[in-house]
C-alpha cells in the first residue's frame, strides 16, 4: 500500500478521444495493474500445457511456434462445445449499456475496460477467422486477425475483469460478459499464460485441498488455536468434530477462513453456532482436513479445472458418508455450485435432499446439488425461534451489507443475510438502492485478481463500492461492512483503509457468533475480536 498514489492521484483519466482506433493502440502493460506470471510448478501440477518462466514485461513471451494454430483450434473447440459463446459473439449490437456499468472502467477511465469493449478483443478475431462477413469485409465487419499485439491485449484486459456479472444485469440482450472472461481465459492457458495469484493456489488446492497448500494437521491446528482463543472471550470449551464418518453434515468453508485475518473470527461463529446446535439439538457437524477449501479458483482459469477442484468436496461427501453438506461464506465456490455443478459433477444423489433435522425445512434449491448455503441455513434456525440471541452485543457496530457478486447475482441469496443481520445487530444502513443488491458494485478484487502487485488496480476498481461506503459511512456512522465472501474479506480492509478509513470488514458468522448465547458462558465483556463491547470498556481492561 505504501507504494500507492494519493486517492486524488490515482490514475488520472484522459478524456481526450484517442487519436487513433482501438484496433490500432496496442496495451501497454504496466507496474501496479498486471498479475505476474504463473510459476511453471505450478501449472506442471495441473498438467496444463506449455509450462515455463515468463514475464509479461519482456517482448518474448515464449510462446510456441504454432501458437496462433493453438488459439484458432481451442476457440473452434469452444464455438461447438459452448452454444453461449457463439450467441454472445453473434448477438452483440455495442450498444454501450454496459459501458458505464463495470467498476473497472468507472475507475480506470480505460475504454477497453468496458465490457462491451472488453468482449470485442475476442469477437473481432472470432469475426475474422469464424465469419464469411469477417473474412471479406475484413475490419469493416469489426474483424482483425490474431497477432502477438493482439493477444497480450487479451491477457492485459481479460485479466482487469473480475467476472463479477455486473455488467450482464444491464445487458438487453442477457450477454454474460463473465462467460466470455472465463473461455478466453481458458485459451490464454492453452498456451500456458496465466497469473500465479490464480495458478498456484489452484495447483495448492489440486494437492493439498486448500489453496494456501496447507496439509491436514495444520488445517487442525489452526481450529484447535481458534478453540483456544474462543473459551479465552466465552468460558466456552469447543468440541468440533474432523473427518468424522457419519456425521450429519459435512461442513466446508474457504480456506481464507481459517487462516487470514478478518476471516479467523467468522470461522471462530461458524464453531460456536455448530457447538449450540450439537448441545441444543444434537446436529453432528464434521469438518474436513483434506477437502479443505470451498472457493473455487478453477472458475478463473478453466471449465475442466473447474470440475475438478468441485469434485474433491463431494468425494469427500461421499466418503465420510454425510447427509448432505453445508457451505460457508465464499463467493465463486456459490456460483460453481448453483450454475455447473449439476452438468459438471452432479446430480450428488448419493446423499439426501437437504432438511433441517432442526427446524424440518426443506431446502428446495439444493435439491440436487446437495449443498446448503449458511447464511440460509441460519436465517431459517433464526425464523424458527432456535438461536438465542443478544443482538446488542454487536451495539459497538453500525453495519452495512456488502452483496457479494456470485452468491448475489449468480445464486439470489439478497434477503437471507439482510435477515441475519437485523437478528444479531441492531445498527444496520443499506447503502444506495442501485449499488446493492443485483446492482451491487464489486469488491474489484475477484477472479483471482487478489494480489499485491496489481494494487493500483484494485483500488480504482473498487472506487465504485468505496464510494457507497463512504455514503452510509458519513451519513450514519456506519462503521462495518459485513460481507459473505472470502476474498471481500481479504480485499476490503485494504479497500476500506484508502478510500473509507475507519470502516472495519465482518463477516456475517462472526457476528452471529458475538450474539449468541452459549450455555455455561461467561458474561460477555468482549467480541470474538477481543475488543470492548458497548458499555464493557472499562470491565474488559480488567
Amino acid at each position: 500500500m505504501s507504494d500507492l498514489p494519493k486517492s486524488d492521484e490515482l490514475i488520472q483519466i484522459d478524456h481526450n478521444p484517442p487519436q487513433k482506433g482501438w484496433m490500432d493502440t496496442p496495451a501497454v502493460i504496466r507496474k501496479g495493474i498486471y498479475c505476474y506470471a504463473s510459476n511453471p510448478k505450478s501449472v506442471e501440477a495441473l498438467s496444463l500445457p506449455n509450462a515455463r518462466a515468463w514475464n509479461p514485461l519482456d517482448e518474448d513471451w515464449k510462446l510456441p511456434e504454432n501458437w496462433k494454430q493453438i488459439i484458432y483450434e481451442g476457440f473452434r473447440e469452444r464455438l461447438d462445445k459452448f452454444r453461449s459463446l457463439k450467441i454472445f459473439m453473434d448477438i452483440c449490437v455495442r450498444c454501450g449499456a454496459c459501458a458505464d456499468k463495470c467498476h473497472f472502467f468507472i475507475g480506470t477511465g480505460d475504454p477497453k475496460n468496458m465490457p462491451v469493449l472488453r468482449a470485442e478483443l475476442l469477437r473481432s478475431v472470432y469475426r475474422n477467422d469464424f465469419t464469411t462477413a469477417g473474412k471479406i469485409l475484413g475490419r469493416v465487419a469489426g474483424a482483425r486477425p490474431m497477432t502477438i499485439d493482439v493477444l497480450k491485449e487479451w491477457w492485459y484486459y481479460l485479466f482487469q475483469c473480475t467476472q463479477c456479472r455486473r455488467c450482464s444485469v444491464f445487458c438487453p440482450y442477457g450477454i454474460d460478459t463473465a462467460e466470455i472472461t472465463l473461455l478466453g481465459r481458458e485459451l490464454l492457458n492453452l498456451l500456458g499464460l496465466n497469473i500465479d495469484w490464480i495458478a498456484t493456489p489452484v495447483s495448492n488446492c489440486y494437492q493439498t485441498g486448500n489453496h494456501l497448500g496447507i496439509q491436514p494437521h495444520a488445517f487442525k491446528d489452526m481450529l484447535d488455536f481458534f478453540v483456544e482463543d474462543i473459551e479465552e472471550v466465552t468460558g466456552v470449551q469447543l468440541e468440533p468434530n474432523f473427518n468424522k464418518k457419519g456425521a450429519d453434515i459435512l461442513f466446508i468453508t474457504p480456506s481464507g477462513d481459517i487462516f487470514a485475518d478478518p476471516g479467523t473470527y467468522t470461522c471462530m461463529g461458524y464453531m460456536l453456532l455448530f457447538e449450540y446446535l450439537k448441545k441444543e439439538y444434537g446436529l453432528d457437524v464434521t469438518w474436513s482436513t483434506y477437502a479443505s477449501e470451498g472457493g473455487n479458483f478453477g472458475s478463473f482459469t478453466s471449465h475442466e479445472v473447474m470440475k475438478r477442484l468441485n469434485a474433491k468436496m463431494y468425494a469427500e461427501a461421499k466418503r465420510l458418508g454425510v447427509k448432505w453438506i453445508l457451505g460457508g461464506e465464499c463467493g465463486h465456490m456459490w456460483r460453481v455450485i448453483h450454475q455447473y455443478m449439476d452438468t459438471m459433477n452432479g446430480p450428488a444423489d448419493f446423499m439426501e435432499e437437504p432438511i433441517s433435522p432442526i427446524t424440518g425445512t426443506k431446502f428446495e434449491n439444493a435439491k440436487s446439488t446437495k449443498m446448503v448455503h449458511i447464511a440460509e441455513f441460519t436465517a431459517d434456525l433464526i425464523k424458527h425461534n432456535k438461536l438465542k440471541l443478544d443482538p446488542s452485543r454487536n451495539d459497538h457496530l453500525s453495519v452495512t451489507f456488502h452483496d457479494s457478486c456470485n452468491p448475489s447475482r449468480g445464486m439470489g441469496i439478497l434477503e437471507e443475510p439482510r435477515y441475519v443481520i437485523r437478528n444479531v445487530c441492531n445498527n444496520f444502513y443499506e447503502m444506495p438502492p442501485g449499488t446493492i443488491r443485483e446492482n451491487t458494485f464489486c469488491c474489484g478484487s475477484g477472479a483471482g485478481l487478489n494480489a499485491g502487485e496489481d494494487m493500483e488496480l484494485r483500488m480504482a476498481g473498487g472506487l465504485p463500492r468505496a464510494n457507497a461506503v463512504k455514503h452510509v459511512h458519513e451519513k450514519y456512522g456506519v462503521n462495518a461492512l459485513a460481507t459473505i465472501c472470502a476474498i471481500d474479506r481479504a480485499a476490503f480492509p485494504d479497500l476500506m483503509d484508502y478510500w473509507v478509513p475507519g470502516v472495519g470488514v465482518i463477516g456475517l458468522h462472526e457476528m452471529v457468533g458475538n450474539a449468541l448465547i452459549m450455555e455455561g458462558e461467561n458474561e460477555r465483556k468482549t467480541d470474538l475480536r477481543t475488543e470492548p463491547l458497548l458499555g464493557m470498556e472499562e470491565e474488559a481492561d480488567e
